[in-house]
């Protein structure tokens, strides 16, 4: 599956902070190895590119997006289907804590969607916030708030 690729890299060469500067037929080869199937990693590198394009189309962008607290994100039929209402709640939620602004939520929505998957659930969810947060400069401390509730699970502490 896409994610478990996605979650793969990222422990491997993000979060462990391992050499970055790999062939990508390397890593490819890599995970073949590890059992991957070739099309979902074809699919997770498209992904991933993806998001470097998101970050800095959005690092770029001049366009200001409304970001008051009193807004509210109205989601598409497809973005109900994919999110259920722990999900949207835990994205509302990181809204009023200040873990994500506007714009980071729709960069995580976008991604979301950029997902081929029918089995989505809220870890998940929590890993595509923390693999967007890690991606865009000047996050640090919304990535570290976020890092503590995906492992809070893990302690028994919920959101």
């Amino acid at each position: 599956m896409m994610m478990d690729i996605l979650m793969y890299l990222f422990e491997t060469y993000i979060y462990s902070d391992a050499e970055l500067q790999i062939n990508q037929d390397e890593l490819e080869d890599e995970l073949l190895r590890a059992g991957f199937d070739q099309q979902d990693i074809y699919k997770a590198l498209v992904w991933l590119e993806e998001l470097t394009e998101l970050q800095q189309s959005e690092a770029h962008s001049a366009i200001s997006v409304c970001s008051t607290s009193s807004s509210t994100r109205i989601y598409t039929e497809e973005e109900l289907d994919r999110l259920d209402i722990d999900c949207r709640g835990f994205l509302l939620f990181l809204e009023q804590v200040g873990v994500l602004n506007t714009e980071m939520r729709e960069m995580v929505m976008d991604r979301v969607m950029g997902l081929e998957t029918n089995d989505f659930e809220l870890d998940d969810l929590k890993w595509i916030i923390l693999m967007v947060l890690f991606n865009v400069p000047g996050n640090e401390s919304a990535y570290t708030l976020m890092e503590e509730l995906l492992y809070a699970k893990e302690q028994g502490v919920l959101h």
